[in-house]
């Protein structure tokens, strides 16, 4: 196969991988935060301390995370039928592909959430903060380079199980590889989608981590975490002015 017949296949499944990567991350990213959060909050000694639901959380967000790709795709593909009409094609892979993002980036957040500084959340909530603006005042906003780097993760992820989908007709540049490079035996097509995969890893990869370096030396995106450290740091002062007093 000639370069000029592999180049408008190559630009189509292209497209078609971007659209399955950027959707599903999209939608990841949006249940898989909040699902994080709320992991941290329910567990025993958080904000809104509720052991059961939190083990209930964690189990599904488990299971998610444990089921391989292939089979979780099979296992969906009523409903992805039902969602988009169809179980083969880029928009249908959409559907396995983000319900698999869900409880692997909802992980990284909770890791990441876990890492702010406790004494932050005890400050907000000595000035009268309720849990929903400790969460998007601290916790959030501190967490974010960290956030930044998970999505990312997410992202790369995501690429390879979209890689997987083509092989049952998910469409993008695995089904190409499967189709041309493995079953009509043309291993130049195999090989230059792998480097196209690749490539787009490598850049994925050097965003993430530039954007996580920039945000984590500015100290995070948000503002009332310096001043709460400052705050912090008068008050042993004023207590010691207070007793010397």
């Amino acid at each position: 196969m000639t370069w000029s017949e592999m180049q408008p296949l190559l630009e189509q499944a292209s497209w078609e991988t971007l659209i399955m990567v950027g959707w599903s991350t999209v939608i990841a990213v949006v249940l898989g935060l909040p699902l994080g959060v709320l992991l941290v909050l329910t567990e025993r000694g958080g904000l809104l301390q509720n052991v059961l639901l939190g083990k209930v959380i964690g189990q599904i967000v488990n299971i998610g995370r444990s089921m391989p790709f292939i089979i979780l795709m099979v296992a969906l593909m009523s409903f992805t039928r039902w969602v988009t009409g169809t179980t083969i094609g880029s928009e249908a892979a959409i559907v396995p592909l983000a319900i698999g993002g869900i409880p692997f980036f909802a992980r990284l957040v909770e890791t990441a959430v876990r890492e702010v500084d406790g004494g932050l959340v005890e400050a907000v909530q000595s000035m009268g903060g309720n849990t929903w603006t400790i969460v998007r005042k601290v916790l959030v906003p501190e967490a974010l380079p960290s956030l930044i780097a998970s999505t990312t993760t997410t992202v790369i992820a995501l690429i390879g199980y979209s890689a997987m989908a083509g092989t049952v007709g998910g469409g993008g540049l695995g089904d190409l590889a499967v189709r041309y490079g493995y079953q009509r035996f043309e291993p130049g097509f195999m090989w230059i989608t792998v480097a196209l995969l690749a490539v787009a890893i490598s850049l994925i990869q050097f965003a993430g981590d530039h954007t996580a370096r920039t945000l984590h030396r500015r100290g995070g995106r948000g503002a009332v975490a310096p001043r709460l450290r400052l705050l912090k740091a008068k008050e042993p002062a004023a207590a010691d002015v207070s007793k010397v007093a």
